[in-house]
């Protein structure tokens, strides 16, 4: 293990900002029963000699952002708890919090200072650490984790297995997805449900021939497994084969679990195969609706030139209290592309700016740029476009 290298770029705090940040970690320590390093015995920096390992878990789930956490691990390092308790279970801990915050490059930094500790991953650790691969692309630290794996006998543990099947796959070796998976006489759901999961990259013939072969052998399949297989079906734009898998929906739904993701799937489903009629029908029944559930109505209108129902359901959606994102203003904005509309795009790119803070990304661009040229605003479209340069 030590043997391995990783090159990565790993931010630092700037150091005109560490002094607040180790006033703020004083405060938050102090409102969290946790005192400051003992004199006599550094290694416990807990009142009244509370575990550590009781109190770490509880301060790691408790931290709201990145600066927080960064400020919860520079505490662990001073105090040198890993070294007293260097159990792989808090390693993980850490590295699970900063790809909750989407900090992969933090998390992969944190996986190499436990290496370097002498301590092999278990099979919380890799699926984790895949996971920020995923996330940041990192493809050869995959591959090489992929043969730490093999190595300590992991390869075929099934989150593992979903792990490495993934990294491959985000990475369009589907030769190598496929032959991790066929490599596996014991499949677990999840195994299937990473495979099948080829539609997010363009293969959603093969996702469903996959889903097909899921059925045969005899699995049910979940919530992730039809996302995955619905989302596919829309790329395809098979109608036919969408009533087939409402049914299948139906079937996957579980009283433990919210249903709202499927849904959601099968409306962009129903959207992209052409029948707005079946996805309202989809939307009007659901008793949970989020961001994604009216951004996907206003996206599948204005993609089939229902711009009035666009702009109307974007009117809704406000009303009721959910907050646009950036891609229902795509939607909204592609449906005054639609209709001609060029003063209310203009009105709802301001809105997006000025009323919830999004940056346009070039996508917004390209839609005004449109909208203005196709109404013969050549220089405002030119202006548009070098806006978005």
């Amino acid at each position: 293990m030590n043997s391995i290298r990783f090159q990565l770029l790993v931010s630092r705090t700037p150091t005109t900002k560490r002094q607040t940040t180790l006033s703020y970690l004083n405060h938050y320590l102090a409102s969290t029963a946790v005192s400051s390093i003992s004199e006599t015995n550094p290694s416990f920096p807990y009142r009244n000699a509370e575990d550590p390992t009781k109190t770490l878990p509880n301060l790691l789930s408790n931290c709201t952002n990145i600066l927080h956490l960064d400020q919860v691990y520079a505490h662990i390092v001073r105090t040198r708890v890993l070294e007293v308790y260097p159990a792989p279970f808090h390693w993980n801990n850490i590295i699970r919090s900063y790809t909750r915050f989407n900090a992969p490059i933090k998390a992969l930094s944190i996986y190499i200072a436990m290496s370097r500790a002498g301590l092999f991953p278990d099979c919380y650790t890799l699926p984790i650490i895949l996971k920020a691969t995923c996330q940041c692309f990192a493809i050869n630290i995959g591959r090489q984790l992929h043969s730490i794996a093999i190595k300590i006998g992991l390869e075929l543990n099934q989150f593992c297995e979903s792990g490495i099947i993934n990294l491959y796959t985000k990475a369009g070796e589907f030769e190598n997805a496929r032959k991790v998976f066929d490599e596996n006489p014991d499949r677990k759901l999840g195994s299937w449900n990473a495979i099948i999961g080829l539609s997010q990259s363009g293969r959603a013939k093969e996702a469903i021939d996959m889903f097909l072969e899921l059925n045969k052998c005899g699995f049910l399949p979940d919530d992730v497994t039809m996302v995955s297989v619905t989302s596919s079906c829309g790329s395809l734009g098979d109608l036919e084969l969408a009533l087939q898998l409402h049914k299948c929906v139906f079937q996957a739904k579980s009283l433990e679990k919210s249903d709202i993701l499927m849904l959601n799937s099968v409306i962009d489903m129903y959207g992209k195969c052409g029948r707005m009629d079946l996805a309202y029908s989809v939307f009007s029944r659901m008793e949970e609706k989020n961001v994604s559930t009216w951004t996907s109505m206003i996206v599948g209108y204005a993609m089939h030139g229902h711009v009035e129902k666009a702009l109307g359901c974007f009117l809704c959606m406000r009303e009721v209290g959910v907050r646009p994102n950036n891609v229902t203003f795509v939607g909204v904005l592609s449906a005054c592309v639609h209709g001609g509309k060029v003063e209310e795009g203009k009105f709802y790119f301001d809105m997006m700016k000025n009323v919830y803070g999004i940056s346009p990304t070039l996508k917004h661009y390209g839609c005004m740029v449109d909208l203005l040229g196709r109404a013969g605003l050549l220089e405002e479209a030119m202006k548009m476009r070098r806006r978005c340069l």
